[in-house]
């Protein structure tokens, strides 16, 4: 199954997210250069415009003295007005700013005085209060006289305007390229990855014969690839080897085992009755011993994927009730009940006779930890996608930080030492829940212990679930385990 990422934590939208943020920030770095450099050119223009201007009234001044300057600005503004064109702007005035010639009616507010570059808004229109930003250049004249030459820069700041707003669409239109040239430039190496990552899904639901797939590009994912791969090659030599002795060990065990059994027996039959005490003691041993090989060369079939030949549809609900069935008897020994609730019409496909052995070994748990004159509830119901198998106890329970440890193979609680079994019943369950891609969950009953087991629902075809319904109105007494018993 496929994990579910939230997209601010998968690598593509992380990485389309830093391409985005590396390449907006160079981006805008370079329009603030852009406008910052437009403007200064642009006002650099203007300035060198009124001081040609500016220029041309110092000839005149030099000339024909402070009447011959002042003339010539009386000229040239007569000029503009004629003309209704032109953005100049002249003001001569006293030494108490009484204006003596230009077009402006009184000096502006809040500029210098002394020599030097001034911005102020210009009144344009007195009757719409429009206002424009000018830009001058004050001198101080002998006497006392006070001369500014300045232009209306309306077109400068218009084009200021534009240029910050053009940046300003550009730049959106810059981080939406940004974030899809970035998400396009991630899925490539996504792609790769989550080859990676099928490839170990597959090997961790035990196909360990999966290898990640090689492309032609020889980049660093395919060397990342070649390496896993012989990686994998060499798991898989050394767990097959591990089987191999493994099963070589248990097979051997097991023949010598099942002939002392058989001796065993045989003696049994022929001694006395002492001796027959002892020698029943020394059977269940062999019992014991030929028990726990059977279940470690089960468990290994199963976590090698090799029972999966017998996977077929079956109804949850019959296989739950034939379960409780099975184990009421051995509850009445401990005058303990079995309440079985279940929800009908719940059927996958998987392997049932695994699935009746891993129900059975919970059950048998909670019958065996679960004091006298106690209930255990056996539930099934459809959740979702999933068939929701769960086993209540009122026994001892599992301590929180143990209740991963309890699935390891030989593991056992210091309350369970003392009764009979070889702690394989949980590892049991849990490699038959992995192979049907399924979970199981410890929980605290308050008090005992929940064991919780979900198993993927998969549908069944038409054909099979028609067939599946006559067979269930055939045997009536199957439908009629879904209420509590007790």
């Amino acid at each position: 199954m496929k994990p579910k990422r939230r997209f601010f934590h998968s690598y593509t939208s992380r990485l389309a997210l830093l391409y985005a943020l590396i390449f907006s920030a160079s981006t805008l770095f370079l329009f603030l250069f852009f406008y910052r450099f437009t403007a200064s050119y642009m006002t650099e223009q203007v300035d060198n415009t009124i001081d040609n201007e500016i220029q041309s009234l110092a000839e005149r001044y030099d000339a024909r003295g402070l009447e011959g300057m002042a003339a010539l600005i009386a000229a040239r503004v007569r000029r503009q007005q004629a003309q209704a064109t032109g953005d100049w702007i002249y003001l001569l005035t006293t030494a108490a700013f009484q204006p003596l010639v230009g077009n402006l009616s009184q000096w502006p507010r809040n500029t210098a005085t002394d020599a030097g570059r001034i911005e102020f808004d210009l009144l344009v229109n007195p009757e719409s209060g429009e206002r424009r930003l000018a830009r001058a250049r004050v001198f101080s004249l002998p006497g006392r006289y006070r001369l500014l030459v300045g232009r209306d820069v309306k077109q400068l700041t218009e084009a200021k305007r534009r240029i910050i707003q053009a940046l300003t669409w550009g730049s959106a239109i810059m981080l939406v390229l940004a974030f899809a040239g970035g998400f396009v430039v991630s899925r490539r190496a996504v792609r790769k990855i989550e080859r990676i990552n099928q490839t170990a899904r597959s090997i961790m639901s035990g196909d360990l014969s999966r290898r990640v797939p090689l492309t032609t590009d020889h980049d660093d994912f395919d060397q990342v690839a070649e390496n896993l791969n012989r990686m994998l090659d060499r798991i898989q030599r050394l767990m097959e080897d591990i089987r191999r002795v493994s099963d070589n060990i248990a097979h051997d065990l097991r023949t010598p085992l099942a002939r002392l059994r058989q001796h065993l027996e045989q003696a049994r039959r022929d001694s006395d009755p002492r001796s027959a005490h002892h020698l029943e003691s020394s059977i269940r041993e062999a019992d014991s011993l030929l028990s726990t090989f059977n279940a470690l060369l089960r468990i290994a079939r199963i976590e090698a994927g090799q029972m999966q030949s017998g996977f077929d549809f079956m109804d949850f609900a019959a296989l739950v009730g034939d379960v409780t069935e099975f184990y009421e008897p051995l509850a009445e020994e401990k005058q303990q009940r079995l309440e079985t609730t279940v929800e009908f019409g719940v059927q996958s496909r998987g392997d049932r006779d695994l699935i009746f052995q891993a129900l059975a070994n919970v059950i048998d748990n909670a019958i065996k930890y679960a004091p006298r004159q106690s209930v255990i509830r056996v539930s099934l119901i459809r959740l979702h996608a999933e068939a929701v198998i769960t086993i209540a106890d009122h026994g001892p329970g599992i301590p929180a930080p143990r209740r991963e440890r309890v699935f390891r193979r030989f593991y056992r609680l210091d309350q369970s030492r003392s009764s009979t079994g070889n702690g394989l019943g949980l590892s049991l369950v849990q490699a038959v829940v992995s192979l049907h891609n399924g979970g199981i969950e410890l929980e605290d009953n308050h008090p005992g212990l929940k064991v919780v087991i979900k198993l993927p629902l998969i549908a069944q075809p038409e054909s099979n679930a028609s067939a599946a319904a006559t067979a269930d109105l055939q045997q009536p007494g199957r439908r009629r385990r879904g209420v509590i018993r007790g």
